[in-house]
């Protein structure tokens, strides 16, 4: 993918911290855009179980990658505790984990602070129940089990809260029982190795000398983003995105299995829309703040031109995590006269989209089929008067985004999305 010049390239270490943080809460996000369209279409009890299935199949495969990017290992409390800080099932802030390493045996989390709560807790008991015991339970399971297959998260207490607003929101222990008969692979989380996804190579770590360039120490329980260099933020960015994709699969399989590929693929084309243009809205408003446009440098001095629009259109898309890692996902962009072209290469998401088990594919199934609402969605993020044309299906895909003189009304997705406190919710930190 490239403007002229790339941001993703010009990012300084800073805005990578910024950013880092706003691929964690887009990965939370790609939850939050899908399961309404799960009660929709299946009842709270099977949507509970499409969620089970979707985090016990894609935890276990990323939490492994990014211990290996990290270059962090073990079968201790610690190395369970690291990879959570790197998972898109607890962005930072949004579900505010504290961690206590008692030994290599023995330690708790509590969560100060729990955004996916705050999304739920409105719905009644039934859906913080069905959230923070029947989902939780097994696929906690299966974070721990990619460490330790003998590990056991118990909870101290949990919601549904006794008394009302009962802080921390949640407390759990962590043990490591030696003799306890280990938790075998999640047949969800085999599926999904196999994927492309999956089988991605690790994105190489720059060597930069403006932080820490890998997380072989002890863990850190304040651990923040700006300490680390830009070099592997940028490649941690690149996990986070994937971490969101092989979601996305991992759902998509789920909802096949309990109904069929043509339903699993029309709800993942409809949860690519909503996350689509709630991330773009969270993208530009950091675009904003730091200044951001397709040069990289300070915003040009009419920020209302359509040039400077256009430029704030490719930069979403540029900077957007479904269309990274770009050696995955193949999306290509260039920032024209009076327009912004989208073109979709043969990157190996497009392989996703096989027959079998993981026939439903993932996002790209959507883009390859011609299906322009999530691009729609980023675009009108910008400018709800943002127009999109297919100009070619020959080889692949390829759209123009140009601005129009009518504004068109939010996607109904995206509305439905914008339900979660996420899509508003602002970071503490810079």
């Amino acid at each position: 993918m490239t403007t002229s010049p790339s941001i993703w390239d010009r990012l300084t270490q800073a805005q990578l911290a910024v950013l880092s943080r706003e691929y964690l809460l887009a990965g939370q996000l790609i939850d939050r855009a899908g399961m309404p369209h799960a009660i929709s279409k299946f009842g709270r009890e099977i949507m509970a179980e499409i969620a089970i299935d979707e985090w016990m199949g894609a935890s276990p495969v990323y939490t492994r990658r990014i211990q290996r990017l990290l270059g962090f290992g073990g079968e201790d409390v610690g190395t369970i505790f690291k990879g959570m800080q790197f998972d898109v099932g607890a962005p930072h802030e949004f579900l505010d984990f504290r961690y206590r390493v008692h030994d290599d045996d023995h330690g708790e989390f509590w969560l100060n602070f729990c955004g996916a709560l705050a999304d739920v807790e409105p719905m009644g008991d039934d859906y913080v129940t069905a959230m923070c015991h029947h989902i939780e339970d097994p696929t906690f399971d299966a974070t721990a089990c990619a460490s330790n297959p003998r590990a056991r998260m118990t909870p101290v207490h949990r919601p549904p809260r006794v008394p009302a607003g009962r802080h921390p929101n949640c407390h759990w222990n962590v043990d490591i029982v030696h003799d306890a008969t280990p938790l075998t692979e999640p047949t969800q989380a085999i599926r999904m190795a196999q994927t492309s996804a999956a089988q991605l190579p690790l994105p190489v770590v720059e060597d930069t000398d403006d932080g820490l360039s890998d997380y072989v120490r002890p863990i850190d329980p304040d651990l923040q983003f700006e300490h680390m260099s830009s070099g592997l933020l940028r490649a941690a960015c690149d996990e986070f995105a994937l971490q969101g994709h092989l979601l996305v699969l991992s759902f998509g399989a789920s909802v096949a299995d309990r109904s069929n590929v043509e339903t699993a693929q029309a709800m993942i084309a409809d949860q690519f829309v909503g996350v689509a243009g709630v991330v773009a809205q969270r993208l530009l408003r950091m675009i904003r703040r730091h200044g951001l446009v397709e040069s990289g440098a300070l915003r040009g001095p009419n920020p209302d031109s359509s040039a400077t629009t256009l430029a704030e259109v490719a930069t979403v898309f540029e900077l957007h995590p479904a269309f990274r890692p770009l050696n995955y996902v193949g999306v290509y962009v260039e920032v024209l006269d009076e327009c912004v072209r989208v073109q979709l290469g043969g990157g190996p998401a497009a392989d996703e989209d096989g027959t079998g088990e993981l026939a439903a594919g993932g996002w790209v199934h959507a883009l390859q089929a011609g299906d322009a609402r999530a691009i729609e969605a980023m675009a009108r993020a910008v400018s709800p008067t943002a127009e999109c044309r297919l100009i070619d299906s020959s080889v692949a895909p390829s759209w123009e985004i140009r601005l129009g003189d009518v504004a068109h009304p939010v996607a109904s997705q995206v509305t439905l999305t914008e339900f979660s406190t996420g899509a508003t919710f602002e970071f503490s930190t810079p």
